[in-house]
């Protein structure tokens, strides 16, 4: 069997998303399965932490790659990374299902074609309408 070295790497930095949303490592956990099941990926373990006085980190590995988010509740932000190899699971669909549920007022996105040689960079469409 041959394997594709394709991928695509969807980040996203989010600003204006509620404290207590980005405070919350259990719920970001239940948010980001949610959103490798929205794009078709393959959950393979979760793992979260709760930081003291704020802040949570949440990772998805996937059979494709990973999902993750790491917050700043006292600032309204959120980094959300979300890479996957091969051609059928689409990172831009966990990424915009996770906007669609934290509502930031900003959204700053770029995604990395990677695998093919030189990465290309590109700022991709949000579509986060699809869940809401």
């Amino acid at each position: 069997m041959e394997y594709s070295t394709f991928g695509r790497h969807v980040a996203v930095d989010t600003w204006g998303v509620d404290f207590d949303l980005l405070n919350n490592a259990e719920y970001l956990q239940t948010q980001l399965v949610e959103a490798a099941e929205a794009c078709g990926a393959t959950v393979l373990s979760v793992q979260s932490k709760q930081f003291e006085p704020q802040g949570a980190t949440v990772l998805v590995m996937l059979s494709e790659s990973h999902l993750s988010i790491h917050t700043y509740p006292e600032r309204g932000f959120a980094a959300i990374d979300c890479y996957t190899c091969g051609e059928t699971v689409d990172p831009q669909l966990a990424i915009d299902y996770l906007v669609s549920v934290l509502k930031p007022e900003r959204t700053y996105a770029k995604k990395l074609i990677r695998g093919l040689g030189e990465m290309e960079v590109v700022t991709p469409d949000m579509n986060v309408k699809q869940f809401v």
